[in-house]
């Protein structure tokens, strides 16, 4: 069975081409059962199971672990691995780097947000984090979006300046920022990869009009918005579990600052705009915590890049 690397996965999945592939996957998802986490041994860190099958397609699972306080290590706090399964006979495919996997499914679904919910004329984006997923978006949002300015800001202004070398070496134009509250008064568009678990992005810095995109928070004990925000904005999640698991919505929820049948699903919006924006005031805010159905999105690209190229 071939194991498909970071640098081959990464060569396969075309950002573009993913993000239409996953318009049709959040349009038309495949059977993707909630997924499994599991407490690791200090507590703080976290495996996920997240199994995902397209009956007479691709099935899937993604081995994912969490462990904050390896942040700073170049590897990252997080590992992850991806099994890609024919479905009709339960044939394994591949083993893929499911970094590269999440990385660049998590960037491409929120750019897939952001021209569904952000304003047509938005050209000013703001990074906040420095890691794996950060630099991922910035080459997504760079991409496709051709932002006038690209601002990065991290708890250490070493790693933000780190990874604007890393893009300029691949021609990508970033800034770094030391003031997040000045630069996040400045942007139409921030997205925010981060492990936080204070709110990084308050609702009296967040102009109208402005586009919010959370990507970080995946537990309860997570917070990268403060309920302020998150009362204000338009709240569109990228699956239902996410109402549940996610800091950033379960938490308000709990508490009474939204309620849950005022959050949209991404899938709503894709189908029928008028559930996201509704004019050039409105703040959105659209919150991730990864999906199943992403994930076979990219492995369903992959296997497809690949297959010809092994059968040759």
């Amino acid at each position: 069975m071939p194991f498909i690397g970071p640098d081959e996965a990464a060569r396969l999945l075309d950002h573009g081409v993913l993000v239409e592939r996953l318009r049709d996957a959040f349009l038309a998802p495949p059977i993707a059962p909630s997924r499994l986490a599991v407490p690791l041994d200090d507590g703080d860190s976290t495996m996920l199971v997240m199994p995902v099958a397209r009956p007479g397609g691709l099935a899937g699972v993604k081995l994912v672990t969490v462990h904050p306080a390896l942040s700073d290590r170049p590897e990252g706090a997080v590992r992850a691995l991806c099994m890609a399964i024919e479905a009709a006979t339960g044939a394994p495919l591949a083993i893929i780097d499911g970094n590269s996997v999440t990385h660049r499914r998590t960037a491409a679904t929120s750019v897939l947000a952001a021209r569904a919910l952000a304003r047509a004329d938005a050209d000013s984006i703001l990074v906040v984090g420095a890691g794996h997923v950060a630099q991922a978006l910035c080459e997504c949002y760079s991409a496709l979006m051709a932002p006038r300015r690209l601002l990065v800001w991290a708890r250490r202004p070493d790693a933000a300046a780190a990874l604007t070398r890393r893009l300029a070496g691949q021609g990508i134009a970033a800034a770094p920022v030391a003031d997040l509250r000045a630069a996040v008064r400045e942007a139409d568009i921030v997205s925010v990869a981060t492990l936080a678990r204070q709110p990084l992005i308050l609702g009296a810095d967040v102009r109208p009009g402005t586009h919010v995109d959370l990507v970080g928070g995946f537990t309860p004990a997570m917070r990268e918005a403060d309920d302020d925000l998150i009362g204000k904005a338009v709240l569109v999640a990228d699956g239902i579990g996410a109402l549940d698991t996610a800091g950033d919505l379960a938490g308000p929820i709990e508490r009474g600052v939204v309620d849950r049948r005022n959050i949209r699903l991404l899938a709503e919006v894709l189908a029928d705009p008028r559930r996201g924006r509704r004019d050039a005031e409105d703040i959105t805010l659209f919150k991730s915590v990864g999906h199943a159905l992403e994930d076979l999105a990219a492995m369903e690209l992959i296997v497809e890049g690949m297959l010809p190229a092994r059968r040759g």
